[in-house]
């Protein structure tokens, strides 16, 4: 009697865990989608470096920029479809220490930092590792149970994707207001060391699924959405800074709302747990 064909994927192999979407003999475009989009992030990424090689600043920013955009996507396109799997999760993180963590390092570097070498290129180090590290906890953490930031729907520290925007604020105010004292490394490393500083830190920052505006006001949120998107196209490098500005005065009313949640769990008891996790 013939022995049946060994499954190198064992019994408990989910549709998901299946290589690159592999369906009998076809490839399935749900499976392939969200790591394209994630690749797409990464070349995005890479591609600003190509720019800040040859000086043209914007587009080295906006790069970066796209790569943001297209990193909030895969995840939501993969559970919208439901092809998450490890093998995407591992690429996004990859992707993300790249267009996030050493892309504007060396951006940064070359658009100021190198006026004081040794102390621009440590400054540039530093973020770049603090970008890794962040990612490293993060896929750590993700199979650990007691997480109190994750089960109250807040962040620990800043999203890498944040975190390279806001590093970009000294860029953004040049390009707006033409100030080159804003090019200064004096200015600059000490910026960046200070993002890095929180993208590493404890502290709890704002998800959006913790961001929850009450339903009566809809449509104003709306018409601030197409407000702010047309601002986008028509003044990016203020708009840019506006939310860099937005983010950061948000950052004390994330604290207090989360002492406040954890004020209200601890007299609640420990069978009460707080709202969903969020997503990186």
């Amino acid at each position: 009697m013939s022995k049946p064909p060994h499954n190198r994927m064992g019994p408990k192999a989910t549709e998901a865990e299946v290589p690159i979407g592999r369906d009998g003999g076809g490839l399935r475009l749900r499976a392939v989608l969200p790591n394209a989009i994630t690749a797409a992030a990464l070349c995005s990424g890479l591609t600003g470096i190509r720019f800040a090689v040859t000086g043209n600043w914007p587009e080295a920013v906006l790069a970066i920029v796209l790569a943001g955009v297209l990193d909030g996507m895969d995840g939501r396109v993969a559970r919208l479809l439901k092809a998450q799997s490890r093998f995407g999760a591992e690429l996004d993180s990859l992707a993300d220490s790249l267009s996030f963590g050493m892309a504007p390092a060396i951006i940064l570097y070359l658009w100021s930092l190198q006026a004081v070498p040794n102390l621009g290129w440590f400054a540039s180090l530093a973020f770049a590792v603090a970008c890794a590290l962040r990612l490293a906890r993060f896929n750590a953490q993700i199979d650990v149970d007691d997480q109190p930031h994750k089960s109250a729907g807040f962040l620990t520290g800043i999203p890498a994707p944040v975190g390279a925007g806001l590093a970009f604020l000294p860029i953004y105010l040049w390009l707006a207001g033409g100030w080159d004292w804003m090019r200064d490394p004096w200015i600059v490393g000490p910026w960046m060391v200070v993002i890095a500083f929180l993208m590493i830190s404890n502290t709890a920052t704002l998800s959006w699924m913790s961001i929850r505006p009450r339903r009566n006001v809809r449509l104003e949120l709306i018409l601030f959405v197409g407000i702010l998107f047309a601002a986008l196209l028509v003044e990016p490098w203020w708009t840019l800074a506006a939310i860099c500005a937005g983010y950061l005065l948000l950052m004390p009313y994330a604290w207090m709302k989360y002492a406040r949640i954890k004020r209200q769990v601890s007299s609640a008891g420990p069978t009460d747990t707080p709202v969903a996790a969020p997503d990186e």
